[in-house]
C-alpha cells in the first residue's frame, strides 16, 4: 500500500510516500480503507520529535518508532479481529489511529472507533476525532462548564478552538473567542457571542473576566492567563504548543498545575485520549447540526507534506484534511 513515511525526525522535507506493507490486524483491531486523514498539531510533533520530552514516552529516542504519521481517520472497514463485533466489512467509520492514517489502510483498535455520522462525509468525519475530542474533554471534564457560565476560548479558529466554541455554546455558555483578524467572522458564526481579535485587543486588560478559559494556542503566560480568570474560575490548558525544544509547553501545564495548589482558581492542563463512548456522543451532536466541522482546505496524501507545512504555520481556519485515492 501507499503511506507517508519517515525514517528520522526532522521538517517536513523528511516525509516519502512509498509501498510499505499492509497492516496486519489484531483480534480487537479493524483494518481501515482509508478515505481520509486529518492533521493535528500532534502530527508535527511527532513528526520533528519536538519537544524532546515526547521521544521518551516511548515515540523513539534516535528515530520515530512509528514511520506513518497521522492519527484522524475516516473510512470504511475492511478487516475485522476474531473478537470485533461492532463492526463489520463495509462499514463507514471514523476515530483515531495509533499506527498512522496518512495510509491507504490503517489498524485501528475498535474502542478508538465509531460509525460515521451520515450526514457526514469523509473529508468532513476525518476533521473530528482528535481536535473535538479534546475540546470535550477540556471543557466537559477538566472544566466542569456549566450553563449559564462565562467561557473565553483562546485560538478560537484554529482545529480545537472551532469545536471548543460550539460544544460551550451548546452546553449553554456565553462564549468570547480569541483569534486573529482573519477568522473573527469564521468564529462568531460558529456561536460566539463575542469576538477579540488579539492583534487589536487585550483579553487580559482587565475589562472582563471569565468563570472557564482554555487555552489551545500556548502563548499567553499564566501571569497573564489568571488576570482574565474570575477570583475562582478555572483554567484548562490544552495540548503543548510553545515553549522550549526540550520541554514544549508541557512546562506550561506543569507549572499551572503547581501553581494551583496554592491558589483558588483552578489551573490545569488536558491529555486527551479518544475513545468509542466520546466519538459517539460527538457522532450524535454532528447529526444533529449542534456541532459541525470546519475545513481550511485538503492536501492529497502524495502533497501531505504540504499540508503539514500549512497546518503548522498557524493560520488555518479550523481543520486541514489529508484525502487518500
Amino acid at each position: 500500500m501507499k503511506a507517508l513515511v519517515q525514517n528520522q525526525y526532522g521538517s517536513a522535507d523528511v516525509l516519502r510516500l512509498e509501498d510499505i506493507d499492509e497492516p496486519e490486524v489484531g483480534a480487537d483491531e479493524v483494518l481501515v480503507r482509508v478515505q481520509a486523514a486529518g492533521i493535528d498539531a500532534g502530527v508535527w510533533h511527532l513528526m520533528a520529535g519536538r519537544p524532546y520530552l515526547l521521544r521518551l514516552f516511548g515515540f523513539g529516542l534516535r528515530a520515530p518508532r512509528l514511520r506513518v504519521r497521522g492519527r484522524d481517520v475516516a473510512g470504511t472497514v475492511a478487516a475485522v479481529g476474531a473478537r470485533v463485533t461492532r463492526f463489520r466489512v463495509g462499514d463507514e467509520v471514523f476515530g483515531t489511529s495509533l499506527t498512522g492514517s496518512f495510509a491507504e489502510y490503517t489498524r485501528v483498535p475498535a474502542d478508538r472507533l465509531a460509525p460515521k455520522p451520515a450526514n457526514l462525509g469523509f473529508v468532513d468525519a476525518a476533521a473530528v476525532p482528535v481536535s473535538a475530542c479534546a475540546a470535550l474533554h477540556a471543557l466537559r471534564d477538566a472544566g466542569k462548564v456549566e450553563a449559564g457560565q462565562r467561557v473565553l476560548v483562546i485560538g478560537a479558529g484554529g482545529g480545537v478552538g472551532t469545536f471548543a466554541v460550539q460544544l460551550a455554546t451548546a452546553l449553554g455558555a456565553t462564549v468570547t473567542g480569541v483569534c486573529s483578524t482573519g477568522k473573527v467572522d469564521l468564529v462568531r458564526s460558529l456561536g460566539a457571542a463575542q469576538v477579540i481579535d488579539y492583534t487589536r485587543e487585550d483579553f487580559a486588560d482587565g475589562r472582563n473576566t471569565w468563570d472557564l478559559i482554555l487555552d489551545s494556542a500556548g502563548n499567553p503566560t499564566l501571569s497573564r492567563l489568571r488576570r482574565a480568570l474570575t477570583p475562582t474560575g478555572t483554567l484548562v490548558i490544552v495540548g503543548g504548543e510553545g515553549g522550549g525544544a526540550v520541554f514544549g509547553g508541557i512546562d506550561r501545564q506543569l507549572r499551572a498545575l503547581l501553581l494551583s495548589a496554592f491558589v483558588k482558581q483552578t489551573l490545569r492542563g488536558v491529555v486527551s485520549a479518544e475513545g468509542a463512548d466520546d466519538l459517539g456522543t460527538l457522532g450524535k451532536l454532528l447529526e444533529a447540526g449542534t456541532i459541525r466541522p470546519v475545513i481550511d482546505r485538503t492536501f492529497p496524501l502524495a502533497d501531505a507534506a504540504d499540508g503539514i507545512r500549512y497546518q503548522h504555520a498557524g493560520q488555518a481556519r479550523g481543520k486541514v484534511v489529508v484525502t487518500v485515492p
